[in-house]
């Protein structure tokens, strides 16, 4: 038996739809699955800073093909005119979901309800949203921290998202360079923009963190780092015990695992990140070792002198390891959750496990420039959501240098 019945559903969206190719995403992602629309009202913003709006009619197969247009569309920031309220639902157990559960972008999203949008705090990619109906509140959870009868989001219905945009107009290196990765950018130009970018953060009191792996030690480029930590641009460092062990085997030795930096020297002691690890085993701490005046040097004794948090996440590989590495995961990332915490801007330096890590724990509201020799590295950091990083392919050994020099210019910030 024919059918002429029509699954449609009208959908609004607000923002700089032409020059963040808002529109077209959606449209996009319409024709791509196969469904129609039609668009009934659209108003394009006549001034720069002003938003355009449009309304358009969905039209699906079915309501299953339906539903799956119109879940797709709102992640990219549609809404339906008449808001329903969302649905919740108390997890049955510690670290378990209830059916229909939803999972988050990393983008500013909101919840309605008790007729009123509710912003959720603390946003990362793939994660639960958490309401308490009485306090008002809604907070973004990993799975891993879900107890039995937290209040879950499920369903897509009385959500907002609001993906980042890009208004004519807009300044600055991340604007210019968008989520490109090219080895072929005018390298100092892009480092003397992110050095303001640095410089602007800093003095209005942002927030700053780097994520760094070894490579930072073993291109001689530690001393940089520490002095960018020095000079004040650094809020909190992400990383794992090698980056540790081998900033301390310098400090100490002149080693990078068991190498000699000074190029003039060929012989090799690979015996002494042990000794390093030894070296702080015996102290009891890495803090320990400076307050005996073992470790006067180095990216540690520069985060430690300047009370500045830092975390080492531990994996199967360590040596040692270090006392303060954490080596239950699950503690490693609630300890790199808290200093990520309303981070403003995230450099990530030559390390492929870490920067992807912590790219799935940022909302796309940060700043983040990842910089390292690998391009592959800086395009799965983007393939897997962290769309807003700028990613620079280089060796982080001439890169750190030269960013120094452009900081170096400019002093210690003093907030304003």
């Amino acid at each position: 038996m024919m059918t002429n019945e029509v699954y449609s559903q009208i959908i609004e969206v607000q923002g700089h739809l032409i020059d963040s190719l808002i529109l077209t995403k959606m449209l996009d992602v319409i024709m791509d699955q196969q469904g129609d629309f039609e668009i009934l009202e659209f108003l394009i913003g006549k001034r720069k800073d002003e938003y355009s709006f449009a309304r358009i009619n969905v039209i699906g197969h079915n309501p299953g093909h339906l539903d799956t247009l119109l879940r797709d569309l709102f992640r990219l920031g549609a809404t339906v005119p008449e808001t329903p309220e969302i649905e919740f639902i108390p997890a049955p157990k510690d670290m378990v979901l209830p059916e229909n559960f939803y999972s988050t972008t990393h983008h500013p999203t909101s919840i309605y309800f008790a007729k009123e949008w509710i912003e959720v705090q603390d946003m990362m990619m793939d994660k639960q949203i958490v309401i308490d109906p009485v306090m008002k509140t809604a907070i973004c959870k990993p799975i891993a921290e879900i107890k039995k009868g937290d209040l879950i989001i499920v369903k897509d219905k009385g959500i907002k998202i609001k993906p980042p945009e890009r208004p004519r107009g807009s300044l600055g290196v991340f604007e210019f360079m968008s989520s490109d990765i090219s080895s072929e950018k005018p390298s100092l130009s892009i480092i003397q923009g992110i050095a303001d970018d640095l410089y602007k953060t800093a003095k209005n009191g942002g927030k700053i963190i780097v994520v760094a792996g070894p490579a930072v030690i073993h291109t001689r480029a530690a001393s940089y780092l520490a002095r960018i930590i020095e000079l004040g641009y650094v809020n909190g460092l992400l990383s794992g015990n090698a980056l540790a062990v081998h900033d301390i085997e310098y400090a100490l030795y002149g080693t990078s695992l068991g190498v000699y930096l000074d190029q003039r020297m060929k012989s090799r002691e690979p015996r002494n990140h042990i000794a390093a690890i030894n070296e702080v085993i015996k102290a009891g701490s890495i803090k320990s070792l400076i307050k005996n005046k073992k470790l006067n040097q180095g990216i540690l004794y520069q985060l430690i002198t300047n009370n500045i948090p830092y975390s080492l996440a531990g994996s199967i590989r360590d040596d040692g390891p270090l006392p303060e590495v954490i080596k239950d995961m699950t503690e490693a990332q609630r300890q790199y959750k808290k200093i990520l915490k309303n981070a403003e801007f995230v450099m990530m330096f030559a390390t492929t496990l870490h920067s992807i890590a912590v790219g799935n724990m940022l909302p796309s509201t940060t700043k983040v420039v990842c910089v390292d020799i690998n391009p592959a590295v800086v395009t799965k950091l983007s393939d897997r959501g962290t769309s807003q990083a700028i990613g620079i392919v280089t060796d982080i050994g001439t890169f750190l240098p030269l960013l120094v020099e452009e900081l170096e210019k400019k002093g210690k910030p003093s907030i304003n």
